[in-house]
């Protein structure tokens, strides 16, 4: 009885085997062959559900070749809406097509994308492990990675989206991007921008809105950076001090960014607030481009950051909205488009929690509103636009709904609120109706003429202070000249290369890229100001001064 029972397990040992061995090389056949049936194919799980791209190619045309198309049939090729020209080729268009499909309906003849180069050679000449895969080459110097494995489009490896940036200095600044070398190479390229692929891998990486916090010494610090002006490229400097600074050889944003860099490695600040117009719309036919090179800083040192919008950001190849949810997407933005039924993009706000993690009370409020662009009504008011009445009774009762609400009761020590906007109130305008604490009031502020009364909100709230941008070469802190002081006005300066500065008749030297740091103790509900430059005195806290103690606004 013991011999038949060994037997049988004996047996079945063997038979378990036998089972392993055969469905392990029906796998493999299948992996290269696709022998199991559809059914069974289909009912397998797809490690990376949505599409995968299995075909890059370039479309050009001429606007002299009638014949010639950049419209590829849109049934099988989606087409990336950017000339990579730019719209500049005169006579030359140039656009990438894709295909791509889900992975559910993948056929046995498409091959998945796993690797793209671009180049005027073979990668295969400089690539050491090359494996069962050749390079297969397109138009523009694309070169393909393809295969046609199963499981293929599961890989981490597989291309799931194509994109198109411009510059010699374009960054990807999207998680799981990665920005190809060299650019795509264009027949008479002349002085456009270099267009450059730039691929996913993998499945989209959803982003989740940071939380920003006071820290454990009950300190919190904000950048503010105004008036970046960067372009697609490189950009052109104006206005450069010293004028002979590096051999007089300049690249606007090159050197604006450096400057950005080390002030954030050297602050280290808790939040980066953008007060408008940090793309150059005039030289940013690709914005998405000039977007990224400012986001990059933040997000590789996983800095929060928060956006509004100036007169110039909209005025290049992405509207207001459009612009808002890009910066939106990216990891570490707290940047929201605000409510629909408000006037503007960028109206929302920012609390700024306890020390404590274990709560979620607010110790700061952070405010953040749209100032619009132009004048609506030149004959009458002529300049620049101003804060819209829906603005403000949003502003007031959200202000009013947060002091009722339990993450600000919750909080048993002072709070503070502040403000953030581009073009400065009509209280900014007249020097003789200002206490200014600090700083130089070297342009006239180029205030709305219509004064809709925001500055009066503010002061009803209990905000301390608001700071803005837009008058490049003027960075003073101000007072109205109240029996009481209630409420600081400030400009953190032009920070951008892109943008005007000068002013040597004014300013002795001319004037140096700066930018403004604002820093709460919560401990005293104090807050502190300074600037940072960018030349001459570059460690230097330059204009220190407290602006508020114990939760009150203090005069200079």
């Amino acid at each position: 009885m013991e011999v038949i029972s060994a037997t049988r397990v004996r047996t079945s040992i063997q038979l378990g085997a036998l089972t392993c061995i055969v469905l392990l090389l029906l796998f493999i056949l299948d992996d290269r062959f696709r022998v199991l049936p559809d059914a069974i194919h289909n009912a397998l799980p797809a490690h990376t559900p949505g599409l995968v791209i299995t075909d890059i190619t370039l479309a050009t045309c001429s606007s002299l070749n009638l014949l010639s198309s950049c419209k590829l049939d849109a049934q099988k090729w989606h087409r990336i809406e950017k000339d990579l020209y730019l719209n500049k080729g005169w006579l030359n268009h140039a656009y990438i097509h894709i295909e791509r499909k889900k992975e559910s309906e993948l056929v046995e003849t498409d091959r998945v994308i796993l690797d793209v180069k671009v180049g005027r050679l073979d990668p295969v000449t400089s690539e050491k492990n090359q494996g069962a895969e050749r390079w297969e080459s397109r138009s523009g110097g694309i070169w393909l990675k393809r295969t046609s494995k199963r499981h293929a489009s599961d890989s981490v490896k597989a291309i799931t989206a194509v994109d198109v940036l411009f510059g010699a200095d374009a960054v990807e600044a999207r998680p799981g991007w990665e920005i190809l070398d060299q650019p795509i190479l264009l027949s008479n390229p002349g002085d456009n921008q270099e267009a450059r692929l730039t691929v996913r891998r993998g499945p989209h990486v959803p982003i989740d809105r940071p939380t920003v916090r006071v820290n454990k010494d009950g300190k919190f610090k904000i950048l503010q950076v105004a008036d970046l002006h960067l372009s697609t490229g490189l950009g052109v400097c104006r206005d450069a001090e010293p004028a002979g600074h590096n051999g007089g050889k300049c690249d606007a944003d090159v050197r604006t960014l450096e400057f950005l860099g080390s002030v954030l490695d050297s602050e280290k600040p808790d939040l980066v607030v953008l007060s408008g117009d940090q793309v150059n719309g005039e030289t940013a036919p690709d914005a998405q481009s000039a977007v990224f090179k400012f986001a990059e800083m933040f997000i590789k040192r996983s800095i929060p950051f928060a956006t509004i919008f100036g007169n110039h950001d909209d005025e290049g190849s992405l509207g207001r909205l459009a612009l808002m949810q890009l910066i939106q997407s990216l990891p570490w933005s707290l940047s929201l488009p605000g409510p629909s039924s408000v006037e503007g993009v960028g109206n929302y706000y920012v609390e700024v929690l306890s020390r404590s993690k274990s709560t979620s009370h607010s110790a700061l409020t952070l405010y953040f509103l749209d100032t619009h662009g132009y004048s609506p009504d030149e004959r009458q008011f002529r300049g620049y636009d101003w804060i819209k009445k829906s603005q403000i009774d949003w502003f007031k009762s959200t202000a009013q709904n947060l002091k009722n609400s339990p993450a600000h009761h919750g909080y048993h020590h002072i709070r503070m609120n502040m403000a953030f906007i581009h073009i400065p109130l009509p209280e900014y305008r007249t020097q003789e109706d200002i206490v200014q604490g600090s700083g130089t009031f070297a342009e006239p502020p180029t205030a709305p003429g219509f004064n809709s009364g925001f500055k009066q909100a503010l002061v009803e709230e209990n905000v301390l202070a608001v700071s803005c941008g837009h008058d490049h070469v003027n960075d003073y802190c101000a007072l109205s000249k109240d029996p009481k002081p209630d409420l600081w006005m400030c400009y953190a300066g032009g920070s951008g290369f892109g943008g005007y500065g000068g002013y040597s008749h004014v300013i002795k030297g001319g004037y140096h890229r700066r930018v403004r740091i604002f820093e709460f103790d919560m401990d005293d509900a104090s807050i502190k100001t300074w600037k940072r430059l960018e030349y001459g005195e570059r460690d230097k806290r330059i204009d220190e001064m407290t602006i508020a103690q114990g939760g009150s606004v203090v005069a200079p």
